[in-house]
């Protein structure tokens, strides 16, 4: 764990403000949900909750299925983090915080589709020059909870309507098994 130097006081209501730096560093937005962990040492932990996270073993079938139908690399993504991916190296991908690219799209809400004449490719996640053929996102009860992404191939073939289709499916499924 590392220290930050910061010491807040505990108000009357049982509140304590996390610092503005560190809800920038750590992407915590007002409204996320945090996990809440004590240890023997009497120390408090607060995480992240990724509620997809609860999904990753079987984000991660439906990953693996996707991409062997289609013969595209499929990653799947929490708001912050890659917690699935098939057809590529997972150590490649797995657990890597997600672009800010990515996660613009995310916030609004909106699909992307990479065009042949795109000046600018997006990169789904941070530390590797892999780029996006799409991304639909994954929205659970009203929120967006991720995004599943096609990354595009080495030879630059983009997908087809077909493809496209069925990451779009796959991100509804798993925004409705979120909210069941």
């Amino acid at each position: 764990m590392k220290a930050t130097g910061i010491v807040r006081r505990i108000d009357d209501l049982g509140r304590v403000v996390i610092p503005k730096e560190i809800r920038r560093t750590m992407r915590i937005r007002e409204g996320d949900p945090l996990e809440i962990y004590t240890d023997a040492n009497g120390e408090v932990i607060f995480k992240k909750y990724s509620p997809i996270g609860e999904l990753s073993e079987f984000s991660g079938q439906y990953a693996e299925v996707l991409s062997r139908s289609m013969q595209l690399a499929v990653l799947v993504c929490d708001r912050d983090h890659c917690i699935s991916a098939s057809g590529i190296p997972k150590k490649e991908m797995l657990d890597r915080r997600v672009s800010s690219q990515l996660e613009e799209y995310m916030e609004m809400r909106r699909s992307y589709i990479a065009h042949i004449n795109d000046a600018k490719k997006m990169s789904p996640v941070e530390g590797t020059d892999r780029v996006a053929s799409a991304a639909f996102p994954i929205i659970a009860s009203g929120d967006v909870v991720g995004a599943i992404v096609l990354l595009l191939p080495e030879s630059g073939a983009f997908p087809g309507e077909v493809e496209l289709k069925l990451c779009e499916v796959a991100a509804s499924f798993l925004g409705k098994q979120m909210e069941e």
